[in-house]
């Protein structure tokens, strides 16, 4: 390595340091990057305010992903890159916390097109594979995406989301990792959506056991499908006392199109598709719209490409017009697990 500036020692403390890195969390504090980085708090609080190192904001804490950060210091060490060849590569557990296996950067589970949208707008990297709330959250904890989206209602808690999240991945969790976060995409009104000036003058879900109302469903591991089962239950109903079409409807945009072609007098689903359809609509129940993730994916380029897009003023405009969002809390902290 003779004129090139690189010599066995540097190599040496630099897979040295490499190694004592990954015996820290996946996620560090701002105390622990500091004192990885051997800075001090107010230094790197600042290198994380101007976005010079690799950081995200938590609940109003900074967060350093820690294999990022070692990435970082490396860039800044060696730019030519001729040390990181000689870096040992990180352990298996390092890559995927809940599975062993890095996750493909897909983001599953429920349909919205408020999401879909801005997915592809902001240019964020995520592929997604829609599915329904609960095969999101199975498809996380197999390490086959890396965020699922989910809408479901506990119904003795009345929360959203961490009562599912906590017992899909409960098992997992249990053995060690990052943790789990929620983070707030949207608040949402779901409800009836049927055909322009509802003629069969439909006013809750006790109107969907009428005789000759035709309703399209959703699959069963949907979150709509639970909503709705949830709102049918407190109406003393069951869901076989509903004329359901043959086939449910697998996202959002296909209840709304199964009433405008009337195939169906009626669908639970969001304002929003009834809105884009010209369709009327009852609203039943206000829900909360969550990612769920890894800490670590949090902090990760792709997913703070996305919410870096929500703080846009183009998000805004566009969930005002779709009709049926409250975006005011979108990139909060719902839960942490």
């Amino acid at each position: 390595m003779a004129g090139t500036g690189v010599n066995a020692e540097a190599v040496a403390r630099m897979a040295e340091t490499a190694g004592n890195v990954r015996n820290l969390p996946d996620v560090l504090t701002l105390r622990e990057a500091a004192g990885f980085l051997r800075l001090s708090e107010r230094r790197l609080y600042d290198l994380a305010r101007t976005r010079q190192v690799p950081a995200a904001q938590l609940g109003g804490k900074w967060l350093f992903p820690r294999a990022a950060l070692e990435h970082w210091l490396i860039r800044q060490a060696d730019p030519e890159g001729r040390l990181v060849a000689a870096l040992p590569e990180a352990p298996e557990r390092d890559r995927n916390s809940l599975t062993g296996a890095a996750p493909p950067p897909i983001l599953a589970g429920s349909h919205d097109p408020l999401l879909d949208w801005a997915v592809r707008q902001s240019g964020c990297g995520l592929a997604l594979r829609t599915g329904g709330s609960l095969d999101g959250l199975d498809a996380l904890a197999r390490g086959e995406a890396a965020v699922a989206a989910t809408h479901l209602l506990d119904p003795d808690s009345g929360e959203f989301n961490r009562p599912a999240v906590r017992d899909a991945l409960g098992p997992v969790l249990a053995g060690g990792g990052d943790g789990v976060v929620g983070i707030v995409w949207a608040w949402r009104e779901q409800g009836l959506i049927l055909p322009p000036g509802n003629p069969l003058g439909l006013k809750g879900v006790a109107d969907l056991a009428r005789p000759g109302v035709r309703v399209i469903g959703r699959q069963r591991r949907a979150g709509s499908h639970l909503a709705l089962l949830h709102l049918l239950t407190e109406a003393g109903l069951r869901l076989e006392q509903l004329a359901f079409l043959p086939e449910p409807a697998l996202a959002e945009d296909e209840v709304a199109a199964a009433v405008a072609e009337g195939r169906a007098e009626a669908g639970f689903g969001i304002r929003a598709e009834a809105q884009l359809r010209g369709l009327a609509f009852v609203p039943l129940l206000r829900e909360r719209f969550d990612l769920v993730m890894r800490l670590r994916t949090h902090v990760e380029p792709p997913m703070q490409a996305l919410l870096a897009f929500a703080r846009g003023a183009a998000f805004r405009t566009r969930a005002a017009r779709l009709g049926g969002y409250d975006v005011e809390a979108t990139g909060t902290v719902a839960f942490v697990i």
